[in-house]
This record gives C-alpha cells, sequence and structure tokens, in this order.
C-alpha cells in the first residue's frame, strides 16, 4: 500500500480551518470551565436558600399558623427545589467528562463496544473457557484495521526517517533486565482486601474515587472540586504514603465487598520464566521492546556506518502482568508497542527537519499547568522550545510527527494533547518527558510516551556486559585535552588482596573524575583511603602505593562518548481503541425510525477499502461486479464482494458499520455507481476506470471532492430508498 508524506495526506484539514477549530474549542473549555465554577457556586447558595425556606415551611407547620401562609412558603420551597434541579441539569450538561458528543458516555460505550464485539473487531480470548481478564483477540476486521494502523507507522516514521527495524526475541534473560532497572523497579502500587485478598491498582482506585465525585456529586463545594482535580493531576507523583494517606482520607474501600484496604506496597509486573529445561537460566517475557534495540546498538551503529544520528524501530509483542485489568483494549496483558530509539550525539540535539514542526500548534500540558490546576494550553511548538518547555529540537521534532501520525489516523485534535511529566513522576536520568494522551469515555489515555532518556539504557547495559556501546566522533585535526589518568598497581594490589585483586582494579578504573580526585586528595594528605567497592560488596583500604590519579595534557585524534536516546513508544491497542471510539457515530436511517452505527475511519486504516455488489440479482451485474473485483484485487485494494439479494439500503448500512469508505453499486453493464460513506454521494464510473479512481482516492493521491468534481453526480431514488 502507498501513502503520500504527511504534509499532502488528502484528509487533513486546512491549516486556518484547523487554527479556527482548535482556538474555538479552547474557548468552550475555558467558557465550560467558568460555567461550571458558577453553577456550583449558585447550587451551593440555591440548596443554603431551600434549607432556610425548609426551615420556615417547619415552624409553620409546627405553630399551625394561618393555612395560607403555610401554602405559600410551600409553594416557595418547591420552586426553589425546581430552580435548584434545573442548575443541576445544566451542570451536569456542562460536565464534559459526562457525555461524549451529546451522549452519556456509559450509553456511548455501551454501543460501542457492542459493535465492537458483535462485528468482530475484538472479543474476549478463550470465550468459551469464561475467558481470562486481559486478554482479547483481533478478529477480521479488528486485523485489518491493527494491521494498516502499523503499515501507516511504518511509512511515516520508519520509511520517512530511514530508520533501521529490527525483530528481537520476546523472551528475555534476566541478566538484561537487571541491568535497564525493569527486575528492581518495574512496579506498580497494588493494595489488597484484607479479608479476601483480592488485589487493586492503589492509584486506579483512587482516580476512579475523585472522577465519580466530580462527575456525579453536585453538591461538591468549588474547593472540593478544586482539590480533587489537583490529586487527578498529581496522581503519578503520589509516592506510597501519600497515596495510601489519600485512600484513607476518602475513605476508600474494596469495590465489590467494601472491605478495608491494606497499604500500597509494590508489585512487579513482568511474567517470569526459565530458558531451557533445566531452568537454570532465568528469564521474563518483555515488558517493552527497547531493551533489543539498546543491545544491539554497536552492530547497528557499524550497519549505519558508524554515523550519528540514527534511528532504530522496532514492532512487536509485549508482556505485563497487570494488577487488575479492565477498560477492554486500555489494559491488557499482552500488547502490540512500536517503539523507535533515536540515538544522537548529547551535545547536539538538533534536528535537520525540525523547521518542518516547528509551527505546528496543538494542545500542551506543561507540569507547570499542572501543578496548579490549570489546563492544558494550545502551544506553537516552536515557541514551546525556544521558552524551555520542551528540552531540545530532536524531542520536539517527534512530538510534532507524533501529532500528525494520530490527528492523519483520524484521531480528534480536539481530544488530543501532549502531557510532560511531572518532576518526581520523570525517570530521574530523563532530561524530559511527554505522552501524548487522547480523550475517550474513559478519560484522558496515554497512548504513546515521548522521552529523552539521556545515555542511561546505553551506559547500564555498558557496564553490565562489559561492552562498550559508544560512538566516535573524529577530529579534523588532533586536539590537546586534558584527561583523567588512572594507574592501578597490579603487583601491590595483588599482594594485599589476592583473588579480589582484578574486582578492585575494575572499581578503580571506573572512578569518574570527581571521586578520583577526591581519593587523590585523601592519599596525598592521609597515605591511605577508604574505598567501596560495589562488587565486593565492601570497602577497602587504598594505600598510596597501590594506586596513582593524574591529570595529562593529550592529543586525542577523536571524541568517544555514550550517544542520547529520544525515545518514541507507542501503545498500539491503546490507539486502536481511541480511534475507534473517534470515529464510531450513529445517524437516522432515511426512513428516521432506525439508528444506524457508522464508523468514519479515514481510508488510510479501513478494514476493507469499499464493498462491491449488484443492485439486483442479475447474472450480468453479477459477472460485472466480480470483473471488478478482479481489478480491485490486481491494484492491491481490499474489498468484498456481496451478491447476495438483500436490499441495497441494508447492504450500505452494513459495509458503514464497518467503516467501509466506498460502495461501488453496479446498475448497468458500461457503468457502476461508487458511493461515499459519510456524505452518501454518489458518482457515476466507467467500469475500466473503477480500480483506479478507488486506489487514487485511498491512497490519498486525490480526495474525495476531486473525484466529485471530475465524474458526474449520480441521484436515484430507488438506490436510496433503504437508507
Amino acid at each position: 500500500m502507498q501513502f503520500l508524506s504527511s504534509s499532502s495526506r488528502c484528509y487533513l484539514s486546512p491549516p486556518s480551518s484547523a487554527f479556527t477549530l482548535r482556538r474555538l474549542f479552547t474557548s468552550l473549555r475555558a467558557t465550560m470551565g467558568s460555567s461550571e465554577e458558577l453553577l456550583r457556586k449558585t447550587l451551593a447558595e440555591k440548596l443554603t436558600v431551600i434549607e432556610s425556606q425548609g426551615n420556615i415551611v417547619r415552624d409553620l407547620k409546627s405553630s399551625a399558623s394561618d393555612k395560607s401562609a403555610l401554602d405559600e412558603a410551600i409553594k416557595t420551597l418547591n420552586a426553589l427545589k425546581l430552580e435548584k434541579s434545573s442548575i443541576e441539569q445544566q451542570l451536569l450538561a456542562s460536565s464534559s467528562s459526562s457525555n461524549v458528543g451529546g451522549v452519556n458516555k456509559e450509553v456511548f460505550r455501551k454501543n460501542l463496544v457492542n459493535t465492537l464485539e458483535r462485528r468482530l473487531f475484538y472479543i474476549p480470548s478463550f470465550k468459551i473457557y469464561s475467558g481470562v481478564a486481559g486478554l482479547y483477540d483481533y478478529g477480521p476486521p479488528g486485523c485489518a484495521v491493527k494491521s494498516n494502523v502499523l503499515a501507516f507507522w511504518r511509512q511515516h516514521f520508519v520509511l520517512e526517517e530511514n530508520m533501521l527495524e529490527v525483530d528481537c526475541p520476546c523472551v528475555t534473560p534476566e541478566v538484561v533486565l537487571k541491568a535497564s532497572g525493569h527486575v528492581d523497579k518495574f512496579t506498580d502500587l497494588m493494595v489488597k482486601d484484607e479479608k479476601t485478598g483480592t488485589c487493586y491498582r492503589a492509584d486506579h482506585l483512587l482516580k476512579d474515587f475523585c472522577k465519580e465525585k466530580l462527575e456525579k456529586d453536585l453538591s461538591l463545594s468549588v474547593e472540593k472540586v478544586q482539590e480533587l482535580k489537583h490529586v487527578l493531576a498529581m496522581l503519578d507523583d503520589f509516592s506510597p504514603e501519600q497515596l495510601g494517606s489519600k485512600i484513607k482520607e476518602y475513605g476508600i474501600v474494596a469495590p465489590e465487598t467494601k472491605n478495608a484496604l491494606s497499604d500500597p506496597y509494590p508489585f512487579n509486573l513482568m511474567f517470569q520464566t526459565s530458558i531451557g529445561p533445566s531452568g537454570t537460566i532465568p528469564g521474563y517475557m518483555r515488558p517493552e521492546t527497547a531493551q533489543g534495540i539498546f543491545v544491539n546498538f554497536k552492530d547497528l551503529y557499524y550497519y549505519n556506518g558508524s554515523k550519528l544520528p540514527f534511528a532504530a524501530a522496532q514492532i512487536g509483542q509485549a508482556f505485563r502482568n497487570e494488577i487488575s485489568p479492565r477498560q477492554g483494549l486500555l489494559r491488557v496483558r499482552e500488547f502490540t508497542l512500536a517503539e523507535i530509539e533515536h540515538f544522537v550525539d548529547p551535545e547536539d540535539k538538533s534536528h535537520p527537519k525540525y523547521s518542518e514542526v516547528v509551527d505546528l500548534e496543538f494542545l500542551m500540558y506543561p507540569r507547570e499547568e499542572q501543578m496548579t490546576g490549570k489546563d492544558a494550553v494550545n502551544l506553537r511548538l516552536g515557541d514551546a522550545v525556544s521558552n524551555g518547555t520542551v528540552n531540545n529540537e530532536t524531542l520536539a521534532y517527534f512530538i510534532g510527527r507524533v501529532y500528525l501520525f494520530l490527528t492523519q489516523l483520524g484521531i480528534s485534535k480536539e481530544r488530543l494533547r501532549f502531557r510532560q511529566h511531572l518532576a518526581n513522576e520523570m525517570a530521574h536520568y530523563a532530561a524530559d518527558c511527554w505522552d501524548a494522551e487522547i480523550e475517550c469515555s474513559y478519560g484522558w489515555i496515554e497512548c504513546v510516551g515521548i522521552a529523552d532518556r539521556s545515555a542511561y539504557d546505553l551506559r547500564a547495559h555498558s557496564e553490565k556486559s562489559g561492552t562498550p556501546l559508544v560512538a566516535h566522533e573524529k577530529f579534523s585535526a588532533p586536539k590537546e585535552v586534558e584527561k583523567l589518568v588512572i594507574t592501578p598497581v597490579k603487583k601491590e594490589l595483588g599482594l594485599a588482596f589476592k583473588g579480589n585483586q582484578k574486582k578492585i582494579v575494575e572499581a578503580l578504573e571506573a572512578m569518574d573524575e570527581k571521586e578520583a580526585m577526591e581519593v587523590k586528595a585523601a592519599l596525598e594528605s592521609k597515605g591511605e583511603v577508604e574505598f567501596q567497592v560495589c562488587t565486593l560488596g565492601k570497602a577497602v583500604t587504598i594505600k598510596s602505593n597501590m594506586v596513582s590519579v593524574s591529570k595529562e595534557i593529550k592529543k586525542e585524534h577523536q571524541r568517544v562518548f555514550t550517544p542520547s536516546v529520544i525515545e518514541p513508544s507507542f501503545g498500539i491497542g491503546r490507539i486502536i481503541y481511541c480511534l475507534f471510539e473517534h470515529s464510531f457515530y450513529t445517524r437516522k436511517s432515511k426512513a428516521g425510525d432506525e439508528e444506524l452505527n457508522v464508523f468514519r475511519f479515514p481510508p488510510v486504516v479501513a478494514p476493507i477499502k469499499c464493498t462491491v455488489f449488484p443492485l439486483v440479482q442479475n447474472s450480468k451485474y453479477e459477472a460485472v461486479a466480480k470483473q471488478i473485483s478482479r481489478s480491485l484485487t490486481a491494484a492491491g485494494i481490499s474489498h468484498k464482494i456481496d451478491i447476495t439479494g438483500t436490499s441495497i439500503g441494508k447492504r450500505y448500512a452494513r459495509t458503514d458499520e464497518l467503516g467501509v469508505p466506498f460502495a461501488i453499486t453496479v446498475d448497468t453493464t458500461t457503468t457502476v455507481t461508487i458511493r461515499e460513506r459519510d456524505s452518501k454521494d454518489q458518482i457515476r464510473v466507467e467500469i475500466e476506470k473503477v480500480a483506479g479512481v478507488v486506489k487514487d482516492v485511498t491512497d490519498g493521491v486525490r480526495t474525495w471532492p476531486d473525484i466529485q468534481w471530475e465524474y458526474p453526480a449520480h441521484s436515484s431514488t430507488v438506490t436510496d430508498a433503504d437508507e
């Protein structure tokens, strides 16, 4: 399948239109935010007045006062309650989190999931055995959508950036994941039902509590609303103690049993296994695909002509033993990742194609806005770099490319934001991290992580494996540089430490400049120093005759350094689920008596590009339909042929529910009609030109309006009668 470059995709909105929409959406969000605050204040005041009026009614009843006065007081109270009810309805309507496109989100999601499972986009795995939480099978249309998303990902990133693609095993030896830190730190915080032992993710329970209160408790004060929103914004930054404190403060209990919960504690998410029949080589199912790229850096660097920058990419399965899987495809135990590791000189993080994304403007959520409880803001990417919000050009370039990728797939620009990691949320070695978050009926979902991981990964594997994973910059002329020289005296070390000599030599040679100069100063002033050797797990006494530390001026012909890594990591299943939600809508049948489901997939990801069927059962029409099918197959266009006798309107409805963009109807032996899914407009095309027309529009060579301009419009009351 062929695609155009991102700058010429046919389904991108014109820049001016996109800017206007974004500006309008931001204005509406701000208006809705202030409207919600005003409504909550008004509701609180109204509740106070109602309470006061209720007291008046009770006093009048108890004192057996004049009946007319009591009736008037009750009438006033009822009027106040009606006003309260009206404010509550307005407050519910103003809450963007309670509905999707004006429809209650629970109703919307139920209809969507029912359609996805009924049409076999995906289904629970091992369904006949009651299934296993967090595992799903993709059916035929789901497989096609996933395949198309991955094909477009390869075109948009791997081909566009000339990346090196690899495919590494899912089973990974423990030593690799020990070096990367996964064995010790790849954890989520878990709590247990203290009576049944059922496990839950602590942060999920707190998030659910806050969201439910915000959506359903209309009596919340403005201050309490701000507090809960702040908790949601800071959730990923909470320590185990802070998380446990909030769970107790809010009285959160086990969802099913209402029993008390334990304090949060870490749970490692990796599936453990062993390699070989003896079981002596411990391993894990990989929790990410990145480590396979890092351990192959040396060979990939050589393959690339020993030049930086370059990027390696991998698509593959990853595995995480989720504590309590839920939310369908959003949190599963086996999933597809598409990851990129872009290796760059840490002293030069510019990007030659940065100018292509510098003027993109979209919702960004810097950490300062999160810390102060503010909403995401529209920022121009170039401004975010120039003011230091985004750390460097290469990181910004990939943020921009991710934005283009997601919006061209069909993700709504108004429901996409880039959230910066908070300081404590970010790994200690990272320079900057952003998540592409997509809003769906479950809230804002992290779908892509874009991180500047510095040189941590390559250094960690270099130290653990003993293989230097470094790059070289050759100088045009030799340079004089001051170098740290550490010279262990092996004879003296051997006499003093015997079998431990090698480990002590390695530890001395691995000292950084600051530590080495401190050792030198201690040896010169005291003649000996206590030196910690990690591999021995203890400190040893080093004397001045055992090592010399100095700085020398040397001529160097090259610079040897460990590259930094910019890593965009894509959760393909999450992107696909959000795409399902953003593409799904219902519309009335022509008779107005039925709601018809439609997926408005862009052609690039649609599971089937077109359908072919004769208007009526007729051997001549069926022969033409089969002829067109053969030409579509030859052009590499996925399609479905339908020669059943079902009415044309019902066949259109069936294909619309699968998201098929075009329907070809054979109603003569020389020409056919092509119907576009969303507008339902039709054109008439000669049979021999059909495949070329469909290919042009599905590949993005021409737009549907281009096609409509070239070919005559078709209108038929017979064809449309059943729609």
